[in-house]
């Protein structure tokens, strides 16, 4: 991957700017006949997966009153767990877009919905819906590309930091919901302003995500545990909390790097996007900043449809069930215009999106240069890049370019 316009031969140069509007028709007219055409049998699917999603979590619950005993414990943590990423994935962040607001229905509403987890609603709502949706891989404009914490494409420049992105990415995963939360504050920018001149919709943010911290908190690992209590099986209880929100954290995570992150997805330099975009333009940029997920009925449901990632970043604000509809749709359009459907089963996503992190965090081209007979020389050019100054790293990065020409001539 490499910013669209820095690529030797771009995807789209086969495309008139013609091509790219009527690719902004066609969509748009895929995107109405949903609209046209929703009704009694998405809103009974919506009302269904959040009464499927209560009635496990209580009934999970129920069962970790007696996870003093391991096969409780096991059958109540599994049940949480599923709980939870059914809330956060299917539910909360389809909710949040606004898909189902046309049902009226305030208890299934946008700007009701408070979902189970460390962002709240408000400042979520604002960097994914309004940031990320307008901004799809643009460095610099979207957050979600890297966090902010990660070298995410070849032409950002390398730095021997980036040499840890890998661990900071496995923290990230494991603390997803967290790393979430301070990325909707943009924590890391605005905790270097002193404090007396943040602002106070920051301060007023900030206290309203504490607050909602606490309140998760308390819940899974004080209420719950004590409820447990009479029954021997705090401890089991609040383990099985913390169990169910890890899994939840690494599912989630992993979802949405499969989404955004493998080999193959685009990614665009800010002054290459017009100051005004068309509908065209936009559509575009989606299908190239996005790739799916494989899978059958299940993989859909528990990814909260982000399977249908592609889909999704064209129609944020279609229902979710309706994804699956119209993907064929979708595909045949890319067909049409010669343009990569980028899809592949879960686990091949997921190594795809892990290699890119690793293959980033080291010089462009090292990894790909690098083979078990020439390993102990090329550590040896990696140290010195980590060591040395601009210069250094400047002559080293030309001898790994002329390994990668020498290596493509052979």
């Amino acid at each position: 991957m490499t910013t669209l316009t820095r690529k030797p031969e771009s995807p789209i140069a086969h495309l008139t700017p013609e091509d790219v509007e009527q690719i902004g028709v066609e969509l748009d007219a895929i995107r109405q006949d949903v609209l046209d055409s929703r009704g009694a049998d998405d809103a009974a699917y919506i009302r269904r997966v959040v009464d499927v999603q209560r009635r496990l979590e209580l009934a999970s619950r129920a069962v970790l009153l007696g996870s003093a005993l391991p096969p409780l414990w096991v059958l109540g943590t599994v049940g949480l767990s599923v709980a939870k990423i059914l809330e956060n994935m299917e539910i909360g962040h389809n909710v949040m877009h606004g898909q189902w607001d046309w049902m009226r229905d305030p208890k299934i509403h946008s700007t009701t919905w408070e979902w189970d987890n460390a962002s709240t609603a408000e400042g979520w709502k604002h960097s994914h819906n309004e940031v990320h949706h307008t901004y799809t891989n643009i460095v610099g404009k979207d957050n979600d590309l890297g966090y902010g914490i990660m070298r995410v494409d070849e032409d950002q420049r390398w730095h021997p930091f980036h040499l840890g992105q890998p661990l900071w990415n496995l923290l990230n995963a494991c603390l997803f919901e967290y790393g979430i939360a301070a990325y909707d504050l943009e924590l890391g920018r605005n905790l270097k302003i002193p404090k007396d001149k943040r602002s106070p919709e920051f301060t007023r943010r900030l206290k309203g995500t504490l607050g909602k911290i606490r309140k998760q908190a308390t819940k899974d690992y004080l209420v719950h545990p004590l409820l447990a209590a009479p029954f021997g099986a705090a401890l089991p209880t609040l383990a099985a909390n913390l169990t169910a929100n890890l899994v939840r954290n690494l599912w989630s995570h992993s979802v949405i790097m499969c989404g955004h992150f493998p080999e193959g997805v685009e990614t665009f330099e800010k002054k290459a996007i017009p100051e005004r975009e068309t509908r065209g333009e936009w559509y575009l940029r989606q299908m190239l900043g996005s790739a799916n997920i494989s899978g059958g009925p299940v993989t859909h449901l528990m990814t909260g449809n982000l399977s249908h990632q592609i889909e999704h970043h064209l129609f944020p604000d279609l229902p979710s069930n309706r994804y699956a509809e119209v993907a064929p749709k979708v595909k045949a359009l890319f067909e049409k215009y010669e343009l990569n459907y980028h899809e592949a089963p879960l686990p091949q996503q997921v190594y795809s999106a892990w290699h890119k992190v690793v293959r980033l965090s080291l010089p462009n081209g090292w990894l790909d240069t690098t083979t078990p007979r020439n390993l102990p020389s090329q550590l040896r050019l990696l140290h010195a890049m980590s060591t040395g100054g601009p210069k250094v790293r400047r002559a080293a990065q030309a001898r790994l370019e002329q390994q990668a020409r020498r290596r493509a001539a052979a």
